[in-house]
């Protein structure tokens, strides 16, 4: 946004104009003193283009209103330039090419084009650019200044992850099978041990792989043990309360249970579901050795002391485990051997992702340079993981904060306004 210096050099050109012709054209006007800035007829004919660009000339409002409503947006965009400048931010001409790249590629278009649209409308490349550069700037400083307003607690994210859910579940459907072993609520403590042992057994023998409907004939009291324990398709309001407890998240193939009711024990299976979105990703159980290059060890020295140690990985005379324990710059996995856990890659730096996704189970890797150092990695297993639950709650989340930040950003503003001197100099209109 233009500062006195800019109102200064408009009226010391028009000045100096005056020498040279008796009826000199005016070449700016201040209309509006904002703190210690001001807003320029320019920059209101600037605003007038582009809003007449990107709108149906029949959907304007009359030229007083439009004004109106134009001068009002420059007063908070200016607002918000002063704090952006007094919170020291800067676009640089790099994130400023990035951001018309990306509009370039959103409109389907290239930035030739883009550059040659704007010229018909009547708008200059230097223009656009300085209200790009100019929105990135008020749009960081806001972020600045709303998120720390804001605070979501565990609860909120919680309960409303709980309301998306129970919303996102109410048209799926679950194929469900049950084995039910009877207890009398007043049987003896032997009787009692027996049937939970017995019910922990068949609960493992399910999770290892065995035929549901055959244990379920064999040993089910229920009233589907005829069926092999099948209930068919049924929704969560239509099964039992207590099937519908333990259902949660989980998705197909899942065996929940043993747990208890007033008849005795209970397993079911989630043999199988429809309508339910579920997001799978892949994790991977790696483990890695760093060492860290100083004054005394350079790149070429911790390369060679990772070739060295995968020799003796690969020869048997060392392990992964001993030689991460012994060697390795990072605290956190070097007391584990080295061992990342199960991550997925997308936790790490670029350079060790694709390292670790380029690996095939059981590899070691040749010795790599990251910002942390040198390391070398083994990629122990693979796994696809369920992230729904996850995922629901980093919804609920970004819809909280979605929500909090379009609150609080209009109270910012209303106390930037209400804090601010605003002086009308001229009228926009009189250009």
């Amino acid at each position: 946004m233009n500062k006195w210096t800019k109102a200064l050099l408009a009226a010391t050109i028009s000045a100096s104009s005056l020498s040279v012709s008796a009826s000199p054209a005016e070449l700016d006007r201040v209309i509006t003193v904002v703190n210690e800035g001001v807003i320029l007829s320019s920059d209101i004919e600037a605003l007038k283009k582009t809003v007449a660009l990107n709108a149906n000339a029949e959907s304007l409002p009359p030229a007083d209103i439009l004004e109106r409503q134009i001068l009002d947006q420059l007063i908070l965009e200016e607002l918000q330039l002063q704090e952006a400048n007094r919170l020291g931010i800067r676009i640089d001409d790099t994130r400023l090419e990035q951001a018309i790249d990306a509009i370039a590629d959103e409109k389907k278009t290239s930035v030739a084009k883009l550059r040659e649209s704007l010229k018909r409308s009547g708008i200059s490349w230097s223009e656009y650019r300085d209200q790009i550069r100019r929105e990135m700037t008020i749009s960081e400083a806001r972020n600045a200044q709303v998120r720390r307003r804001i605070n979501i607690l565990p609860q909120e994210v919680d309960s409303l992850a709980s309301q998306l859910n129970a919303k996102n579940l109410e048209k799926v459907e679950y194929r469900i099978s049950h084995i039910q072993l009877r207890l009398d609520e007043d049987a003896e403590k032997a009787e009692r041990d027996a049937v939970a042992s017995n019910a922990e057994a068949l609960t493992k023998q399910l999770q290892q792989g065995k035929d549901f409907a055959s244990l379920a004939l064999a040993n089910s009291k229920g009233p589907k043990a005829l069926d092999g324990g099948d209930w068919g398709w049924l929704r969560l309001e239509e099964m039992p309360t207590i099937f519908a407890d333990q259902i949660g998240n989980n998705g197909k193939g899942s065996v929940l249970g043993p747990f208890r009711s007033g008849v005795g024990y209970h397993i079911l299976k989630i043999t199988d579901v429809k309508g339910l979105e579920s997001i799978a990703v892949t994790e991977v159980k790696a483990r890695h050795i760093l060492i860290k290059t100083s004054i005394v060890l350079s790149d070429e020295g911790a390369q060679r002391q990772l070739q060295l140690m995968v020799k003796q990985i690969e020869n048997g005379d060392k392990t992964f485990d001993d030689l991460a324990k012994q060697y390795s710059a990072d605290p956190g996995s070097a007391v584990k051997g080295g061992d990342l856990g199960w991550q997925t890659t997308e936790i790490y730096v670029p350079e060790f992702k694709d390292k670790v996704d380029a690996l095939t189970k059981g590899d070691i890797s040749e010795p790599f340079k990251t910002v942390h150092g040198w390391h070398i990695v083994e990629v122990l297993d693979r796994r696809q993981a369920d992230r729904t639950d996850a995922a629901m709650q980093n919804r609920a989340y970004r819809m909280l904060m979605n929500r909090k930040f379009n609150e609080e950003a209009q109270a910012w503003l209303q106390e930037l306004r209400a804090g601010a001197y605003v002086e009308q100099i001229g009228d926009a209109d009189e250009s």
